[in-house]
C-alpha cells in the first residue's frame, strides 16, 4: 500500500468543487425541456425544510442515528440539489450516541436566516430542542446548544416578529411525553437560544387533525401562518393555520391532500419565494423502504391562503404534481443531483456517507496514494445482537427506485481472531449482504441475512465459495418494490448470483441504506481492514 492514508473517523467532507455538476445515473428531475419531474429528491430526505438567501436555496432534513447529521444542501432554482455539508458532525450527548440509537437522535429541523447568519434549530425528542448556527450554510456550524430540554419536545421552528420578539413553535412526540396532536408557542430570549416561559397552546387537533405536528412558522399581511402536517406520515394530508394574533385564535384549512394523484401523505415541508415572486412548496413522501422522498408543489395565495399543488376543482386545497414547469428564478441553471458514487480517490469521503453512530478515529481512513477507503475492523459492542448493532457500518440513502451498486474491495484479515469479515450490505428493520470472513485459516465469501434484526434475532449465513484470492467484487441490484439481488465477481466481468432475493425494509422512522462494513466479534491488539478501491451507483 502506498501514499499518505488519511484519518477520516471523525469528518465527513467534500470540496464543493468535487462535487459541482454531478449528475446521476439513475434519477434526475430536470427534464431539460424547462419541466421537472417529482420526486426532486429520490433519497431520504425526511421532513425537509428550506429557505432562500439572495439566489440561493438551503435545504436541510431529519437525520435521526446517522451522523454527520442535518445534511444540508443547495440549489440555484429548487429542482437540481447538491450536499454542501453538514451542521452535526458528532451527536449528543456523544457517549449515549456512541453506539446505534435507532430511531433517536435528529427529528424534524427548521432552517432559517436572521442578521447575517444561518440557524439551525432541531429537535432531539429524548433530550430537547438544540440550535446550532453558522456563518457559511457549507460550515462550519457551532456546537449545539439547548434551547429546551426536556422529553418529547420536537419539531422546532423560530419566528423573529416585526417588534422584536422571537418566538418557537413546535410540537409533542407522544411516545416521549404522553401528548400529541397539539402545537405549542413559546417566548425566546432576544438571542434565540433560550426558552424563556411555559408556552401556551395555539391548537389542538384531537379532533379534526390528528397527529398534526411539524410545524412552520411564517408571517404575511399581518397574518401569522402555521404550516403543519396532520393526519400520520402516509396518509395525512397539509394543514395551515392563520392568526393575527400569534396565540391565536386560529382559522384552519386543509391546502393539500393526496386527492386523485398517487402522491400518498403529501405534507410536511417548507413555503419559499423566488427572486421573481413566485411561491413554491417541498415536502416529502413516505414511499417505504426507499424513505420520505422530496417533492416540489407550485402554490399560489387565494383569499389569504395558500393553495399548493393542482386545485382541480377550485375548492382551494390541491394536489400533487408529477410534471411541472420549472421555478423562474431569472436565469437556467444546470442539471445537478447529490453526488452518490465515489471513486475514493480523494483526501475524504464523499458527502452521501453517514456513519450508524457517533464515528471513532481509527474506523476508516483515506490512502488517496493507492485510491482507496480502508476500513478498519472494529469489535461489535457487547450489546450488539446483529449488525443492527454495529456503529461502523458506512451508509447511504436509496438514490431511486431501481439502481445497482457495484464495490471492488481486498480483505486482508488479521488472522488473530476467527470470524473477521467485511462487505457490502442493504440494512433496515431486516437486513441482508455479502461478506469476506476469515475462519480456520481460510477466507470465504459468505451471504448474511437476518430477519427482524432490530428485534434481535440471529443472522443467518450462508457459504457461497471459498476465496483464493484477496480482491473481489460485490454488487447489489434494487429493483421496484425494493427487491435486492446480491452476486459477485472475481474478474469484474462475470457476476454470479449469491444468496436469496432480499425485500429492502425501512430502518426506525428511515428508509432502507445500503453501505459498507469491515466488523470483528472479538477485541485484539490489532485488526484486519478492507481496501475499497471505488463503489459505483449506476442503471441496473
Amino acid at each position: 500500500m502506498k501514499g499518505i492514508i488519511t484519518m477520516i473517523g471523525l469528518a465527513c467532507c467534500l470540496t464543493v468543487s468535487a462535487q459541482d455538476r454531478y449528475i446521476s445515473k439513475v434519477w434526475v428531475a430536470d427534464n431539460g425541456d424547462g419541466t421537472y419531474k417529482n420526486p426532486i429528491l429520490h433519497a431520504d430526505y425526511s421532513d425537509p425544510d428550506a429557505i432562500r438567501v439572495g439566489d440561493d436555496y438551503y435545504l436541510t432534513a431529519s437525520s435521526f442515528e446517522d451522523i454527520p447529521g442535518l445534511p444540508v444542501l443547495h440549489s440555484k432554482d429548487l429542482v437540481n440539489w447538491h450536499i454542501i455539508g453538514y451542521a452535526l458532525k458528532r451527536q449528543p450527548p456523544f457517549e449515549h450516541f456512541s453506539v446505534p440509537r435507532h430511531g433517536e437522535g435528529v427529528w424534524a429541523p427548521a432552517i432559517r436566516y436572521h442578521n447575517g447568519e444561518y440557524y439551525i434549530y432541531y429537535p432531539d425528542p429524548d433530550f430537547g430542542i438544540y440550535l446550532t448556527k453558522a456563518k457559511d450554510p457549507a460550515g462550519p456550524w457551532s456546537d449545539p446548544i439547548l434551547v429546551a430540554g426536556g422529553k418529547g419536545l420536537i419539531d422546532p421552528c423560530p419566528l423573529w416578529d416585526d417588534d422584536g420578539q422571537v418566538y418557537l413553535v413546535h410540537a409533542y412526540a407522544g411516545s416521549r411525553a404522553g401528548i400529541k396532536s397539539v402545537i405549542i408557542v413559546n417566548r425566546l430570549n432576544n438571542e434565540g437560544t433560550k426558552v424563556i416561559d411555559e408556552g401556551v397552546l395555539v391548537y389542538d387537533g384531537h379532533t379534526l387533525d390528528p397527529t398534526i405536528e411539524g410545524p412552520k412558522f411564517y408571517k404575511r399581511d399581518g397574518y401569522y401562518y402555521i404550516f403543519a402536517p396532520a393526519g400520520g406520515v402516509s396518509t395525512g394530508w397539509q394543514l395551515v393555520l392563520r392568526s393575527k394574533n400569534i396565540y391565536g385564535p386560529y382559522e384552519r384549512k386543509v391546502v393539500m391532500d393526496q386527492g386523485a394523484s398517487p402522491v400518498n401523505g403529501p405534507h410536511q415541508g417548507a413555503w419559499v419565494t423566488t427572486q421573481t415572486g413566485e411561491d413554491w412548496f417541498l415536502h416529502f413522501q413516505d414511499k417505504e423502504a426507499y424513505g420520505r422522498i422530496v417533492h416540489l408543489q407550485p402554490m399560489k395565495w387565494s383569499g389569504g391562503w395558500p393553495v399548493i399543488g393542482t386545485d382541480k376543482d377550485g375548492d382551494g386545497k390541491g394536489e400533487p404534481v408529477l410534471r411541472f414547469k420549472k421555478p423562474n428564478v431569472g436565469k437556467v441553471y444546470p442539471v445537478q443531483t447529490p453526488i452518490e458514487s465515489d471513486e475514493f480517490n480523494g483526501t475524504s469521503l464523499g458527502l452521501q456517507w453517514q456513519w450508524a453512530a457517533n464515528p471513532r478515529p481509527a474506523w476508516a481512513f483515506m490512502n488517496p496514494g493507492s485510491g482507496c477507503l480502508r476500513l478498519f475492523s472494529d469489535k461489535l459492542p457487547d450489546s450488539a445482537k446483529n449488525l443492527w448493532g454495529a456503529p461502523n457500518i458506512l451508509l447511504q440513502k436509496f438514490p431511486a427506485e431501481e439502481f445497482m451498486v457495484t464495490t471492488k474491495l481486498s480483505f486482508s484479515p488479521s488472522k488473530k481472531i476467527e470470524n473477521e469479515r467485511a462487505g457490502l450490505a442493504i440494512m433496515g428493520l431486516s437486513y441482508a449482504g455479502l461478506a469476506v470472513k476469515y475462519t480456520k485459516q481460510d477466507t470465504y465469501l459468505v451471504a448474511i441475512n437476518c430477519k427482524d434484526a432490530a428485534k434481535g434475532t440471529a443472522e443467518n449465513e450462508q457459504m457461497i465459495t471459498k476465496l483464493t484470492t484477496p480482491d473481489l467484487y460485490l454488487r447489489v441490484t434494487v429493483g421496484k418494490g425494493a427487491v435486492c439481488k446480491f452476486s459477485y465477481s472475481l474478474d469484474g466481468q462475470s457476476f454470479q448470483e449469491a444468496g436469496q432475493a432480499f425485500n429492502a425494509e425501512v430502518g426506525r422512522w428511515i428508509g432502507a441504506r445500503f453501505g459498507l462494513f469491515c466488523v470483528r466479534p472479538e477485541q485484539t491488539n490489532d485488526s484486519g481492514w478492507a481496501d475499497f478501491d471505488w463503489l459505483r451507483v449506476t442503471q441496473p
